[in-house]
């Protein structure tokens, strides 16, 4: 697979986690990868979070960054009308600050995937009317 992959918490924790119902699909999808992930802040804050919460090393995350596995490349700052739109279309879901940094990402780099295990993704859309394509383990590869 030679394409941009936008990856979400849910999937590095997978990763990084042996114990998280996700790993074996996550090691396997992460092999087939040849580029780089990407990925923003507000994300690797809820990886960290959430490896802290499981007693997973999260420095783990830190070493993905550094290797250059995963590149850590959104700026909210020019961004937030457009994340700030996105919050308030999917109020009712709801979306979080990551997500929408997903999706605006996804607008922003296309053609990519979204990697993720969060069943919203499928609700959300880019463009506001435009399906974005996953890399989950409830999607076809």
């Amino acid at each position: 697979m030679n394409e941009i992959v936008i990856v979400d918490a849910g999937p590095l924790v997978a990763y990084l986690d042996r114990s998280d119902q996700h790993h074996e699909w996550a090691v396997e999808s992460f092999s087939r990868l040849n580029n780089p992930l990407q990925t923003c802040e507000a994300v690797m804050a809820e990886a960290w979070h959430l490896l802290r919460r499981g007693r997973i090393n999260p420095d783990h995350l830190l070493a993905l960054v550094k290797q250059g596995a995963l590149i850590v490349q959104f700026d909210l700052t020019a961004e937030i009308d457009a994340v700030r739109l996105l919050i308030r279309r999917y109020v009712n879901v709801p979306m979080s600050l990551a997500d929408a940094c997903l999706v605006r990402m996804s607008e922003l780099q296309e053609p990519s995937r979204v990697m993720t295990v969060d069943s919203d993704f499928v609700v959300y859309r880019r463009h506001a009317r435009h399906v974005i394509p996953l890399l989950s383990p409830f999607s076809a590869a």
